[in-house]
């Protein structure tokens, strides 16, 4: 397939120009709804359904969501006799992390290609994805008549996938288009990898109470820090016990695959008292064939465990309550046709299919609980997402768009 290389720059370029941290994405889903429009295809749009949102088991409570002008965008394309084949949604989320921008070496919104590379914030995840297929779209209609395809394609630019999966999940559940979706690709970066697996994710607040006193006399207080230590040391016991017990023939390569991490941990409020509350947030990593339910039971045992071996804190129990997103993991069949048309794009190309699990979660799972066969597949490696001066390869887009052009037309095909 064709690939119109310039125009694919130019819009990389573009999408990466855009601040589009989680909750600001109106304005680069303002210029990507009129690009696709220039570019001849039809566009919708939708907003967060806070209805859905609410029902959905990721989320937390609706109050605590920026729901406020979050347009998620979808282009369709249709060839031949549309409602003769498929139709094929090519997705990418156009929200990024935030920056320290102290701890760059470039401007992070000002993107530019030298060498072949292009630096910014969302290079690699996941703008140079989502032009990747807007252009690959194009690209298969530009030779839809000489291959006698029928069908529909849809490109997706959603927002808040960053925060779970907003737009992904309104979509899967809500369908905006006035048609079935039968086939996706998410075009995250994966290094060309064919991520058929996804991890879930329990997030979960732990509370610690102790009792102040003064510093010069510490032993008339109660410090939480020693107690909040034993619940750490306990479940990390536990984390390694579930590495060796729980396992996925796709996460053999992970020495720590469903891992915890303590992502935040608040103590004290003065240097000279005893620090009497504790908060920490803490990640849990859920395997794909695991319910968040089981996890979270596991380690709900493992801090009564540690609570019953303590007077104090038997007297003054932990809080451990769930909060932010929570998720399944999720999986696709090898077997699905459009893995098996990625699979084969890829070794026409000279790329080895691999088939990966990833240890975070993707919008697939969104479109695989709606009954909608997904792969992940794209362009760089996930290792320099979230990173300081994060970039993407030109090669690596060029070659993602070709692949993901060729996987396309043959699911079109195959129907």
């Amino acid at each position: 397939m064709d690939v119109r290389e310039d125009e694919l720059r130019e819009t990389i370029r573009e999408l990466v120009s855009f601040e589009s941290y989680p909750g600001e994405e109106a304005e680069v889903q303002a210029w990507f709804r009129e690009h696709l429009a220039d570019l001849g295809f039809e566009v919708y749009e939708w907003e967060p359904d806070p209805a859905v949102l609410e029902a959905h088991p990721s989320f937390p409570p609706i109050e605590t969501l920026d729901l406020e002008d979050r347009p998620s965008i979808g282009g369709v394309l249709e060839l031949g006799d549309p409602d003769a084949g498929p139709a094929v949604v090519l997705n990418g989320h156009v929200d990024v992390v935030p920056v320290d921008e102290d701890s760059w070496t470039v401007d992070p919104f000002d993107p530019r290609w030298e060498d072949g590379r292009l630096y910014g914030r969302g290079s690699l995840d996941m703008k140079s994805g989502v032009a990747a297929c807007v252009f690959a779209a194009l690209a298969v209609e530009a030779r839809a008549d000489e291959l006698g395809l029928d069908g529909r394609i849809v490109v997706e630019g959603v927002a808040g996938e960053e925060e779970g999966g907003i737009g992904a999940a309104v979509a899967a559940e809500k369908n905006p288009y006035p048609f079935e979706r039968d086939a996706a690709i998410i075009a995250e970066p994966t290094d060309f990898s064919l991520v058929v697996a996804a991890e879930g994710s329990l997030m979960k607040r732990l509370e610690v109470f102790g009792e102040s006193a003064h510093a010069a006399r510490t032993w008339e207080g109660e410090s939480v820090l020693p107690h909040f230590e034993r619940i750490r040391h306990a479940f990390e016991d536990l984390e390694r016990e579930r590495a060796e017990r729980v396992t996925h023939p796709l996460y053999t390569a992970y020495d720590n695959p469903w891992p915890v991490n303590f992502g935040t941990v608040e103590a004290g409020d003065w240097a000279s008292s005893v620090p009497a509350h504790l908060t920490s947030e803490i990640r849990i990593g859920v395997a794909p064939q695991e319910t968040v339910d089981g996890v979270e039971a596991e380690y709900r045992e493992r801090l009564d465990e540690v609570v019953a071996e303590s007077e104090w804190l038997t007297e003054h129990p932990p809080a451990f309550e769930r909060f932010s997103v929570q998720f399944e993991g999720s999986e696709v069949s090898r077997d699905e046709p459009v893995v098996e048309r990625v699979s084969a794009a890829a070794a026409t190309r000279g790329i080895e299919p691999t088939y990966e699990g990833f240890t975070a979660g993707t919008d697939a799972r969104h479109y695989l609980a709606a009954g909608i066969p997904t792969v992940v597949f794209g362009p760089g490696s996930v290792d320099l997402a979230h990173k300081p001066d994060e970039h993407i390869e030109w090669d690596d887009v060029e070659l993602a768009c070709e692949m993901i052009a060729d996987a396309t037309a043959e699911t079109l095909e195959s129907y």
